[in-house]
């Protein structure tokens, strides 16, 4: 208590009160992985899993230290997430790391407010919010090995960006007009034009062959995948 949340010196402090708990649990065998006060022992069993935690509360206790029991369960490490992560079982029963529920519906809430169609800013600065953002995002998560989750992530953020470009145009006129400048057949950019107020149809049809994956690069808009 008394430590700002998020700052460097509260990590410190765990370290320096729980090395005596990790040693415990060397000392016993166990395996086990922590980020400050963030932990989870791995056991064959729920039995001794039961154990361990009864150990933990002991340990706890001896330094003034209370377990988050709310926070805290014997269970699967399978659908449990750890900094933001969780593990899901690969082709050949190979265990690997994905982005856990949570952290990626936060994720795409985030996404949603920056690239908002009624935010009245630019592309570029949209861009540049975005850029920001989510390269810090997937620096964090890098170890994760989902490559269709982030292609897929990949898509449905360039969709909501044509979408932005489109509300951002109005008018079916400026739609043809700002569209003959990027590159587009006069057929592409009549139909386009044609549906000007559906705007989030008509940003993953023909619009995808004008804004290209390419166009985005250049854009700066960074890939997750």
């Amino acid at each position: 208590e008394g430590t700002p949340q998020g700052g460097p010196l509260s990590p410190l402090l765990a370290n320096v009160m729980l090395d005596e708990v990790d040693q415990e649990l060397e000392r016993r065998g166990h395996r086990f992985a922590r980020y400050a006060d963030d932990a989870n022992v791995y056991v064959r069993s729920v039995r001794a899993g039961h154990r361990v935690m009864g150990l933990l509360r002991r340990c706890y206790a001896k330094l003034h230290l209370v377990v988050n029991e709310g926070k805290s369960a014997v269970a699967s490490v399978f659908g449990r997430k750890f900094l933001g992560y969780s593990l899901w079982v690969g082709p050949g029963r190979e265990v690997k790391r994905k982005v856990a529920d949570k952290a990626l519906s936060t994720f795409k809430q985030r996404i949603r407010e920056l690239t908002r169609r009624s935010g009245g800013r630019s592309m570029v600065q949209v861009v540049e919010r975005l850029r920001a953002y989510m390269l810090g995002w997937k620096g964090y998560f890098q170890l994760a090995q989902t490559p269709k989750v982030w292609r897929k992530l990949d898509e449905w953020l360039r969709h909501r960006l044509r979408a932005i470009a489109l509300k951002h145009w109005k008018r079916g006129s400026t739609m043809y007009r700002e569209l003959l400048k990027l590159g587009a057949a006069p057929s592409v950019a009549k139909r386009v034009a044609a549906n000007s107020r559906c705007w989030w149809r008509n940003s993953d049809g023909l619009l995808k062959t004008v804004m290209t994956i390419s166009y985005f690069d250049r854009l700066g808009v960074p890939r997750l995948s």
